[in-house]
C-alpha cells in the first residue's frame, strides 16, 4: 500500500496538487488578515477555511487525480497486476496524508499569525478545531474521487462545493446536523472555537456550545469515510471486466 501511495504522489509533480497545499493556507490567511486582522483573525480564518477554501481545494485535489488516470482512460492502471481496490485505497490514504499536510501547514499559519494579532483561541482549542476538520472531512475523499471518476472534474468540484455549503448552512445549527455529513464539521466547530458557519460568534448559553455532539461527530463521519472507501473501492473493482 505504500509503494501504491508513493507512485500516486510521484504522478502528482507536474499537477496543481502540491502547489495547493501552500496556496490554500495562504490565502485564507492573507485573505482574513486583510478583511479581518485583530481579535478576529483566527475565528475569521477558521471560519473562511473549513465553510470554502479547504472544501474547494480537497475536491479539486480529488478530481485532478482522478483526471490524471482518466487521460489515459485508466491502461496504465488496468495494465498492473495490482487488485483495483488496492489502488483505490492508494489514492484515498494519498489523498488523506495531503489533507492531513494542508491542515498542519493552516495551523502553523493561523498561530503564527494569532502571535501577531492575538490569539482568540488557546493552543490546544485550536489545535482540536484543526484535527477535528481534518477527521470530518476525511469522508469526502473517496466520495470526490468516485465523482471525478463518475462526472468529470467540473461537476465533481461543483456537487461538493453546493453540498458543504448547503449543509453547513441548512443544517449545522438544527437538530439532525448528524444526519448529512455535511453538516457535521460545522456543528462540531460550534463548542470548539465558538462560531457559527456564517462566521458569527455562538451565543452565550446556546445548545450549540455543547461538547456532546464531539464524539458522536467523530464517529458517524468516520463511519461514513469507512463505507463510501469501501463501496467505492468495489466500484472501482469492476473496471477489470471493462
Amino acid at each position: 500500500m505504500i509503494s501504491i501511495m508513493k507512485a500516486e504522489r510521484l504522478k502528482w509533480k507536474k499537477t496543481f496538487i502540491p502547489k495547493l497545499v501552500l496556496l490554500a493556507p495562504i490565502v485564507a490567511i492573507l485573505l482574513t488578515a486583510v478583511l479581518m486582522g485583530g481579535s478576529f483573525f483566527q475565528s475569521g480564518a477558521y471560519n473562511w477555511w473549513y465553510t470554502m477554501l479547504l472544501p474547494g481545494a480537497l475536491t479539486i485535489c480529488c478530481a485532478l487525480v482522478i483526471e490524471k488516470d482518466a487521460k489515459l482512460k485508466y491502461h496504465s492502471i488496468l495494465a498492473m497486476p495490482i487488485d483495483l481496490k488496492k489502488i483505490w485505497f492508494g489514492k484515498i490514504l494519498a489523498c488523506s496524508t495531503w489533507l492531513l499536510l494542508i491542515t498542519i501547514i493552516f495551523f502553523a499559519g493561523i498561530t503564527a499569525g494569532g502571535i501577531l494579532f492575538g490569539n482568540s483561541y488557546s493552543f490546544i482549542n485550536s489545535l482540536t478545531g484543526s484535527l477535528l476538520i481534518f477527521v470530518t472531512f476525511l469522508w469526502q475523499i473517496p466520495l470526490c474521487l468516485f465523482l471525478a471518476a463518475k462526472l468529470g472534474t467540473y461537476m465533481s468540484i461543483l456537487i461538493n462545493l453546493v453540498g458543504n455549503i448547503a449543509g453547513m448552512i441548512a443544517l449545522a445549527n438544527g437538530e439532525f446536523w448528524y444526519s448529512v455529513p455535511y453538516a457535521i464539521t460545522a456543528r462540531l466547530i460550534c463548542p470548539t472555537l465558538e462560531i457559527l458557519p456564517n462566521g458569527l460568534p455562538v451565543p452565550e448559553g446556546s445548545p450549540l456550545l455543547s461538547m456532546s455532539v464531539i464524539v458522536p461527530g467523530i464517529l458517524i463521519t468516520l463511519a461514513w469515510f469507512a463505507s463510501i472507501s469501501f463501496l467505492t473501492a468495489r466500484w472501482f473493482q469492476k473496471r477489470e471486466a471493462k
